[in-house]
């Protein structure tokens, strides 16, 4: 730029103290007066520093710049865009400036918080700011897209967080699809005795619900279903699900359970059960299913193995089998979604010194629950896999594949509280001794510590220590017949070998195995653990990255009870405030294809995320849905013909942005002359 081709904008340079995340470690003061000095010649009127840029006070000095100097851009160096980009649009807004001719420069993430020598990162935050003064001066006025919301939503996973997300949203006047892939909505909930820290009865607290949302007339309930497709985006969601044929017509089936009385062909349950009890060929899960309907398994029916029997057809008083029904493919349209799929219990064979799977007498915490409850295949009665004998001595094993490098190196967040639980249910049914091995006790919930506290005064036995091995190999006497707990008590330093008739390991909550092809389907990410990443940890915990999909209960992280359904309440009203908006608007940041340069080659169609591209075979080009574009770019890199651009990241404007933070290297002749 030459000397005397005086720039058309007026730049205002905005840098933050942020108390002193940022000032702690860069000259704000020095930035500041470098950018109204050095930079005047690139645009900048006005530069200032301010302790709080995103107080109330910060936003109006902008403001009030804006109309007094006539701003028509504005530089604001300060915290991640990701966190504040949005408040001071709307600041720049308020002033009667369009809101995307705002750049936000990070100095703390960018400069503070990675550097300790404060002159370099001074230097440093001088070349940021240069980058975004540079760069804004090619910025355009923006305009929101606006889209309308359908008012339908749907609901993936007839848990507790799902059910309570879909009855918030019910209840408020909108239509739900409850989808849950198996036949009775509940979840792992359904299986569990009592709850902590009151103990009160788990079906008890959770039947109400499932009843609810089987009748609400707001809910449609697609059990026994998997969503197979998505398309669309925010608030035109098209949504494909197969319903999976059960074998039974539900409309004229009426629950009344001779079919399953009546069938001949008995299987171990593996799911609700959890391999410890039996159920028929024709089930339903537990009784308090809903809905009431039973399913065939096709699987292990001898009907549809070996084409005899039909006694559930022949015995069923009101003809609603159906062994030719197929599966049914239907598509709805939703304008949000909810993911709320739940977990699954970490594989406790992964731990072969445990001896679970090899040695009899080793329980997994879902089995425990099973057999603690009054409904399971012992009637509540805690006895040994012979299914007679009473334990008079029970190990709880803590952090069983949690808190472990070789496994999963997370909390599960609920195994403390669930191992106080059963050391309860076992004194209480049993009076056995009780031994508890924990790695640490955490219990930060409302009446928890109160629940560990009187576990103690029950007579509960604590030791502190990480469980080495668990064997059924005697070395002194009084460890014959028993499973000896090897493990070293850091408390009293030394090693111990403790023996008892019952081992019960409270293993960890994991991801769904297939969580990462789920998230793929609906354009969603997973951290490393394998849970679905939310938009802001601490600020946005039940949004994701893509705008309409939301999250709730354990498919984001491990989390109890109350903890879910207060998440599912969070995602529900969240997703009713758009519904009442009646449309949303969009980011205007997104990419364009100029047809006259586009080849028709398709690299950007396979390469985009979002699935946004779409290719127009009559005139051989691809054109990108804005509605369903997230700007992320990666079309605008990978298209060989130059052919897509993304809206407010230019070549111009990523140039300028370059040649600003490499302003510093050149004289300030030189630096006018770029």
């Amino acid at each position: 730029m030459s000397d005397e081709k005086k720039p058309q904008e007026r730049v205002g340079v905005y840098v933050c103290h942020c108390g002193t995340n940022i000032a702690g470690v860069v000259n704000v003061a020095e930035v500041s007066e470098w950018a109204g000095r050095e930079m005047a010649k690139e645009g900048v009127v006005v530069a200032r520093d301010y302790k709080f840029m995103c107080s109330s006070l910060g936003q109006e000095l902008i403001q009030k710049d804006i109309k007094e100097h006539g701003l028509t851009r504005v530089v604001v160096a300060a915290c991640s865009p990701h966190l504040h980009e949005k408040t001071f649009r709307t600041a720049c807004n308020g002033g009667g400036l369009n809101p995307y001719l705002c750049e936000l420069v990070s100095i703390r993430e960018q400069v503070s918080w990675v550097h300790t020598d404060k002159s370099a990162a001074t230097e440093k935050a001088k070349a940021i700011v240069a980058g975004g003064v540079r760069r804004v001066v090619h910025h355009e006025p923006l305009e929101p897209l606006h889209v309308p919301i359908h008012p339908a939503t749907l609901v993936v996973g007839g848990g507790i967080a799902g059910i309570q997300a879909a009855l918030e949203i019910a209840e408020a006047g909108y239509p739900v699809y409850l989808v849950e892939r198996e036949p009775t909505i509940g979840g792992h909930m359904a299986q569990f005795d009592k709850t902590f820290p009151t103990l009160d009865c788990s079906a008890c607290i959770l039947t109400p619900k499932m009843v609810d949302a089987g009748n609400h007339p707001n809910i449609t309930l697609l059990t026994y279903s998997e969503v197979e497709k998505v398309d669309g985006y925010v608030g035109n969601f098209v949504v494909t699900i197969r319903k999976r044929a059960r074998s039974v017509n539900e409309e004229l089936c009426t629950g009344c359970g001779i079919c399953w009385e009546k069938c001949p062909k008995k299987v171990i349950d593996d799911k609700f059960e959890a391999g410890l009890g039996y159920r028929k060929a024709v089930y339903v899960p537990f009784p308090q299913a809903v809905p009431k309907y039973p399913v065939i398994d096709r699987e292990n029916c001898t009907y549809y193995q070996k084409g005899t029997c039909k006694a559930c057809e022949k015995f069923c008083p009101t003809g609603a089998i159906d062994f030719a029904q197929e599966d049914q493919v239907m598509t709805v349209e939703v304008g949000n979604i909810l993911l709320a799929t739940g977990w699954q219990l970490f594989d406790a064979r992964k731990i072969p010194n445990y001896g679970y799977g090899r040695l009899a007498n080793v329980f997994t915490s879902l089995e425990f629950e099973r057999l603690s409850n009054a409904a399971g295949p012992t009637g509540g009665n805690i006895v040994l896999r012979d299914g007679k004998t009473v334990p008079k001595s029970v190990a709880i094993v803590h952090c069983v594949g949690s808190r472990d490098k070789n496994y999963n190196n997370y909390c599960s967040a609920i195994c403390c509280m669930q191992s106080l639980k059963f050391a309860h249910l076992v004194k209480e049914k049993t009076g056995a001794t009780v031994y508890n091995f924990y790695i640490d006790i955490r219990t930060p919930g409302k009446g928890y510590d109160e629940f560990y506290q009187r576990l103690i005064e029950e007579g509960t036995l604590f030791v502190r220590g990480k469980v080495a091995e668990i064997t059924d190999a005697a070395r002194n006497p009084g460890e014959e017949g028993k499973l000896i707990v090897q493990v070293e008590d850091t408390l009293v330093g030394k090693q111990r070998r403790i023996p008892v008739d019952m081992v019960i390991l409270s293993a960890g909550l994991e991801p769904q195995p297939d969580a990462k092809e789920v998230a793929k389907k609906f354009g969603i990410s997973c951290s490393a653990d394998g849970f679905y990443i939310e938009r802001h940890p601490k600020l946005d915990p039940v949004a994701t990255m893509t705008e309409g999909i939301y999250l709730a209960g354990c498919v984001q992280g491990p989390k109890d009870i109350p903890s879910s359904v207060a998440q599912g309440a969070a995602a529900a009203a969240r997703i009713v405030g758009k519904i009442q908006q009646k449309e949303i608007a969009l980011e205007p940041v997104r990419a364009t294809v100029n047809q006259e340069q586009c080849s028709g080659c398709r690299i950007c169609n396979n390469l985009c995320p979002f699935n946004a591209i779409l290719f127009h075979e009559d005139r051989m080009v691809s054109e990108v849905n804005p509605a369903l574009c997230q700007g992320c770019g990666t079309c605008v890199a990978a298209c060989p013909a130059g052919a897509i651009s993304g809206t407010g990241f230019s070549n111009e404007q990523i140039l300028s942005q370059i040649e600003g933070l490499l302003m510093l290297n050149l004289s300030s002749k030189e630096a006018a002359a770029a």
